[in-house]
């Protein structure tokens, strides 16, 4: 068993020999003291594990002696217990108020001191265990929180490049690519009408939109990220805004076979900007498509709440593999194509941070049979609801 060192603080000799022995036969190494000052003096070279000390002492008593460990960082710490003949209760109150852990009157019996004196030291030992455990979880948590902002130091950087990758492929490649699409729509004019030519003017066309529109999604992302505040914020008919991409989106679903189901019929009025608005159900829709099979049909439903509008888009064909729900919609982290058409493009994030701008949101979950659901879910513009 490890050796507790124990101070010892009384100007009777012969209660310092009593206490010292009966200490030391129970294995404790043990320094006394016959008056207050050089007990301190003792205990600044040498911090004890724990001191008994006697009240009534010349030149310092113990509550002076008490109060000044307490007082003293290094030393506030260590447990105190007071014996004294003094029995009053303003004695041990007043003993207390200086800081003691424990008080014990005289004449005392060993079999008490020896109790009270194992009890503290265990408490003393749990207490310093217990500081030494909060220490390193502070160093832990500190570390931890270092990682944490250098992680997002790294990630906003990440997303900044990315959004001005964007911005580049939006303004540079347009100068170039206007150039080769019109070199291309005057070469195909040139051409013979013949239905193979029609066909390739009509998948030119297609590309040409599909390009475009691609730029112009790409810039749009780089404004949200930078300036989404800005946007404008109103009533909006639902109904309307996904009747028009509903529209957008059906050439789209029509090259891949895939037939987009009639909008809801109810009425209702959104928060947000109705431009904006399309354009991410237009994302949303394509995407749906996207996880079609030929022949299948992607059928929206609208719910009413008390102050939201829930829309679903349901897809039947293919599934969102589990690893890559998770990034469903963070821009350019699902690398490899998850659909029969390739990967998903910008179309997912685009929707998610339109939507986040005013207030909405939206998830992605697989379904039975075989196909995803997307979950929009809108404010409602609680003025002008009919």
């Amino acid at each position: 068993m490890a050796q507790n060192d124990i101070m010892i603080v009384d100007d009777n000799p012969a209660n310092l020999k009593l206490l010292e022995d009966m200490l030391l036969r129970e294995g404790h190494e043990v320094r006394s003291f016959p008056s207050g000052r050089l007990a301190l003096a003792a205990a600044m070279k040498k911090s004890p594990d724990l001191i008994l000390l006697d009240v009534s002492m010349p030149e310092m008593n113990g509550y002076e002696v008490c109060e000044r460990l307490k007082s003293t960082e290094k030393l506030s710490d260590i447990p105190v217990i007071f014996l004294s003949a003094l029995n009053e209760t303003a004695d041990k109150v007043q003993a207390f108020r200086c800081g003691a852990a424990d008080y014990i009157s005289k004449p005392f019996q060993f079999e008490e001191v020896h109790a009270r004196v194992e009890t503290h030291l265990k408490l003393h030992e749990l207490q310093r265990a217990l500081k030494l455990q909060n220490e390193q979880l502070e160093e832990t948590v500190a570390a931890r929180t270092r990682e944490l902002a250098e992680a997002n130091g790294r990630l906003t950087i990440l997303d900044r490049s990315k959004n001005e990758f964007l911005n580049l492929i939006s303004h540079e490649f347009r100068t170039p690519l206007n150039g080769l699409l019109g070199v291309g729509e005057i070469i195909l004019e040139q051409m013979p009408s013949t239905p193979e030519n029609e066909e390739l003017q009509e998948l030119f066309e297609r590309s040409r939109r599909r390009i475009l529109s691609l730029l112009d999604d790409a810039l749009l992302l780089g404004q949200i990220d930078v300036s989404g505040e800005r946007f404008k914020f109103a009533a909006v008919s639902l109904s309307l805004v996904l009747s028009r991409a509903l529209e957008s989106a059906s050439e789209f679903a029509a090259s891949r076979q895939v037939t987009l189901g009639a909008p809801p019929p109810e009425p209702d009025l959104v928060v947000g900007d109705e431009e904006l608005l399309v354009r991410a159900f237009h994302a949303l829709l394509e995407t749906a498509v996207k996880f079609s099979e030929t022949g299948e049909t992607v059928r929206l439903s609208h719910e009413v709440l008390p102050d939201s509008s829930r829309v679903s888009i349901e897809s039947r064909g293919r599934i969102v593999p589990c690893a890559a729900l998770g990034k469903f919609f963070d821009l350019l982290s699902i690398g490899e194509a998850i659909t029969p058409g390739g990967d998903l493009g910008v179309g997912p994030p685009l929707a998610y941070r339109i939507l986040s701008v005013f207030g909405a949101a939206v998830s992605v979950e697989n379904r039975e049979p075989s196909g995803i659901r997307l979950t929009i879910l809108l404010k409602g513009a609680l003025t002008a609801r009919s």
